[in-house]
């Protein structure tokens, strides 16, 4: 093995993910070329010396390298190596300007100032306290940073990872996975099991560890509710997990009722088509189905704050009102609304669900001011007030949020202030959610659910309103006439239609149709009719703009109509910018469409909610995006709760709506064409829905309405306690 030492050049390739880089070291200061090292760097800064060892190759297209096996490294001893140190961010507060001015001042002994006497900062101009203790917070923090950083990477374990997981348990993070490597697992987003279990190995622990068995079993049930179950039938997770941890029954048996008495799962059993299955739970999503039938049943179980009403007297004002005449289907449903606790209301597009409700609010208004309108994301809020030209709030900011305790402010020791409470979008909202709004609200307030039970269930787990619907026990009234049909629009026709099971009628490219259809069997093809859909046809034909009105939903993530590459594609084109940042594989660059992946309470941004980058901060290693009139702040590190959302997944896109849809459809998608999942994505499109592909694949998901099983156990509560 040979050695190599040198300054630290240039960076010219540096993937934050996996540590991999390719760098240039001058060895002497009169060297000009410099020699390139490529190897895994744990976060390496230019102007750093690195003592390498490991060996030259000699790369066709990039010549002589040197591949480093290992190094290690010092801090600079020339003055050009110390700016370029401070220039390259690794310190915040300290970018290329003050770098300069920062070197000038105080030359070779510049490092040693900042580290034990940083007061003499205030000797350079510009720099004030304020700048100071960021600069210092910085400097130490970045010390027991990469002791962290060199310890994971030494695991298998990238630098981006590694700054994360310092984040969280800063200076503690070496002893914490020493001690137990799985805490990881249970206390951080993004960081998965297997990540862990390869820490957990090149530390020694074997396979059948009780901690390792124990973190396993954790895993796979939360990877099951990640799929939408609640529960899971205790044999069929012993296969799971047994196949996935590689080890015997024997220590899972044990586990399991370890996790059983320390109180981290549930086991119970339940009927399923009348016979009796052993279930099992995560302790938290136990509570909730318990706990959203204790509160359905406390809410129906009492009266009403505000007068009796004529039912007959307000359907008739109503009509007046909003001078129509509702349907008999309509009169019915206004009827159960008024008659009942908790009323569901459920259909699909165009049935009249948004005509009920501004009727079902407009009479209520006569007899309080009481009332909350809600729904699952932001844009199901926005188009609620629209509809009812009332506020409406997303359910999480109608709870309060407490960053102190982790949880709702509002609940049953501080319930919603409200005699009537109207959620939209009901399908959207997850078994943990539907618990804690429940739980918030007040015995004597009035209930109206709506929602359409026949799109895509909730994200999180559970199938909450289908579930509440299917036992019977709870007032509902299913919507299927179609009202809003304008002259020649096909949308809503089409999407019922596929929601029979009957193939629509596909319109080819012409002025004013608002369904059309783009024959392609090649996914080359549908990728660029995509594109030139996007960027030139819509924009010109219907006056959309491309990033604000028009929204590509694909089904899938891989391939070359899945949503990544269509995100790069678009990307390239649409925002041309060369300057950016990259992380976990994503390049993002200032005016890129975004979306956030996961509910953050700290920033008041949820899953799905879609903003713009509005500017990245390179020395400070922020990110500012907005969210309709917010500005949020991100952190490097924060940037795995955010992706590219020129195309997103139908899924994520529940609850919103585009004045325009684009949906790639092919044969290629086979595993994810699903009945309900088209369906979804054509009732997201206000304006204008194009499918682009081919008709078998049309034809197969059309076909397939065999929705994937869900294990729940919320009906089976509902109906037997």
């Amino acid at each position: 093995m040979e050695h190599l030492s040198g300054s630290l050049e240039k960076i010219l390739f540096s993937n934050e993910d996996n540590g991999f880089a390719v760098a240039k070291l001058n060895k002497r200061k009169q060297d000009r070329e410099g020699v390139t090292i490529v190897g895994n760097f744990a976060s390496i800064k230019p102007g750093e010396t690195i003592n390498c060892k490991g060996h030259w190759k000699h790369h066709p297209k990039f010549g002589k390298q040197f591949i480093v096996e290992n190094y290690t490294l010092s801090t600079p001893k020339d003055l050009i190596g110390i700016q370029r140190y401070l220039e390259s961010g690794l310190i915040k507060g300290i970018g290329p300007t003050y770098a300069n001015r920062i070197v000038e001042v105080f030359g070779l002994d510049t490092l040693e100032v900042i580290d034990k006497t940083p007061e003499r900062l205030l000797e350079v101009d510009g720099i004030g306290p304020k700048r100071i203790e960021i600069i210092e917070k910085h400097w130490d923090q970045n010390i027991s940073m990469r002791e962290v950083i060199i310890f994971l990477r030494s695991h298998g374990i990238g630098p981006s990872l590694a700054q994360k997981i310092y984040k969280k348990f800063q200076d503690k993070a070496i002893d914490v996975i020493k001690a137990n490597p799985y805490t990881l697992a249970k206390s951080m987003f993004g960081v998965g099991f297997k990540t862990i279990d390869k820490i957990a190995k090149s530390l020694g622990i074997e396979k059948n560890h009780p901690m390792r068995v124990l973190a396993g079993i954790e895993y796979v049930l939360k990877e099951l509710s990640n799929s939408g179950h609640t529960c899971y039938p205790e044999e069929l997770l012993l296969n799971e997990t047994k196949e996935r941890l590689e080890i015997e029954y024997h220590d899972l048996n044990t586990a399991i009722l370890t996790l059983e008495e320390e109180n981290v799962i549930v086991r119970e059993e339940v009927l399923e088509d009348n016979i009796p299955i052993l279930m099992v739970w995560i302790k938290y999503l136990y509570i909730a189905e318990k706990g959203i039938n204790a509160h359905l049943k406390r809410i129906n179980n009492h009266s009403v704050n505000f007068r009796h009403i004529d039912v007959e007297k307000a359907i008739l004002w109503s009509q007046d009102l909003q001078k129509i005449r509702f349907a008999k289907e309509q009169i019915e449903a206004l009827s159960d609304s008024l008659g009942n606790k908790i009323h569901i209301i459920t259909g699909g597009p165009g049935t009249g669900k948004s005509t009920l409700t501004k009727a079902i609010l407009s009479i209520h208004l006569k007899l309080t001011e009481n009332i909350l309108l809600a729904a699952p994301t932001g844009k199901a809020a926005k188009r609620l007030s629209q509809i009812t030209r009332n506020r409406a709030s997303t359910i999480h900011s109608l709870l309060e949020y407490d960053f102190t305790t982790g949880k709702f402010k509002r609940g049953k020791d501080n319930p919603l202030p409200c005699d009537l409470i109207i959620i939209d979008e009901a399908s959207m909202i997850d078994t943990l959610l539907m618990f804690c709004l429940l739980k918030a609200i007040p015995s004597h307030a009035r209930v109206i659910i709506i929602g359409d039970i026949d799109q895509l269930p909730s994200i999180g787990p559970g199938n909450v309103l289908h579930e509440i619907i299917a036992t019977q026990l709870i007032s509902t009234s299913r919507l299927k006439q179609i009202f809003r049909q304008g002259k020649g629009s096909m949308i809503s026709l089409s999407a019922h239609n596929i929601n029979k099971g009957l193939f629509p009628i596909l319109q080819k490219p012409k002025k004013g149709a608002d369904f059309l259809f783009f024959e392609h069997k090649e996914t080359e093809n549908i990728l660029s009719t995509i594109i030139d859909l996007n960027v030139n046809q819509i924009p010109q034909a219907y006056n959309l703009a491309p990033l604000h009105d028009i929204q590509i939903l694909s089904p899938m993530r891989k391939g070359i109509i899945g949503i990544d590459n269509l995100n790069q594609q678009l990307q390239h084109i649409l925002n041309p910018r060369t300057e950016g940042i990259e992380h976990f594989g994503h390049r993002f660059k200032v005016g890129d469409k975004v979306m956030q992946i996961r509910n953050n309470y700290s920033k008041k941004v949820f899953n799905g909610d879609v903003g713009f980058i509005d500017s990245i901060d390179v020395e400070e290693k922020q990110i500012h995006i907005h969210f309709n009139t917010n500005l949020i702040t991100y952190e490097y590190t924060d940037m795995d709760e955010i992706r590219l959302a020129y195309s997103v997944s139908i899924h994520k896109y529940q609850g919103s709506e585009a004045p325009c849809i684009i949906i790639p459809i092919h044969t290629s998608h086979f595993k994810l064409l699903q009945r309900n999942l088209l369906y979804t994505a054509i009732t997201r499109g206000k304006r204008l829905v194009i499918l682009v592909g081919d008709k078998k694949a049309i034809a197969i998901a059309i076909q397939n309405n065999d929705v994937k099983k869900r294990y729940t156990s919320l009906s089976y509560f509902i109906s037997t306690n």
